[in-house]
């Protein structure tokens, strides 16, 4: 199967599920301004139209978007890696999470920090309405080593976008302590400690192709 990603983006998460369970996968990186895959040069529009990682395409062919769905595909194709949840109230909570994830954290808070173009006015805001977020969140994990009672895919988009506190300095991980030992934490576990050491690396990379081309 092909990811396509971009470094220490949320397609992160995907590659720590893969590793996770020992899954076997080409990585294409694609170039966030001009939306190449650096690997040929191809415009990566036409395999995601939208432009955005994570996309993977699968052994059959078959061409899958949007985070949350690729991360329940790859559980659900590697069930021997424990990443999924069994049918019933325990698979309701993942997609709970994974929703909670994407829309209230992802999309909700830390796009418009990361957002350079983003008015102060628009950070601002929303600070003010989504820090609730990360308070939930820390009550939440008082106590617990997971989202689930075990590593799921969804402590895989977790810790991805919790990574991004070091992106954000408006957000004190230190003001969250549980948010925090979980973050630690998992960033200690194998299979996200190789995704972030070559991820950086790559981040790196990037951003001196941006300062050359400036």
């Amino acid at each position: 199967m092909d990811l396509y990603f971009s470094p220490l983006a949320c397609s992160m998460a995907t590659r720590v599920a893969l590793y996770e369970a020992g899954a076997e996968a080409n990585y294409l990186e694609v170039d966030p301004p001009t939306k190449k895959v650096l690997d040929d040069g191809t415009d990566f529009r036409t395999v995601n139209p939208i432009g955005l990682v994570p996309t993977l395409r699968t052994d059959e062919g078959v061409v899958l978007t949007e985070n949350a769905a690729i991360l329940q595909y790859v559980a659900d194709r590697f069930p021997q890696s424990g990443l999924g949840a069994a049918e019933g109230i325990d698979r309701t909570r993942l997609h709970q999470w994974l929703c909670f994830i994407g829309t209230e954290l992802h999309k909700g808070l830390f796009i418009p920090l990361l957002d350079r173009k983003a008015p102060q006015e628009t950070k601002a805001y929303a600070l003010e309405k989504n820090l609730s977020r990360l308070d939930y969140l820390d009550n939440y994990l008082k106590g617990r080593d997971f989202l689930l009672d075990h590593f799921s895919v969804a402590d895989a988009y977790l810790v991805t976008v919790i990574n991004w506190t070091m992106a954000t300095p408006p957000i004190e991980l230190a003001k969250w302590p549980n948010v925090k030992a979980y973050h630690d934490r998992l960033r200690q576990r194998p299979s996200v400690a190789k995704a972030i050491a070559e991820e950086f690396e790559l981040y790196k990379a990037e951003q001196a192709r941006k300062k050359a081309a400036a």
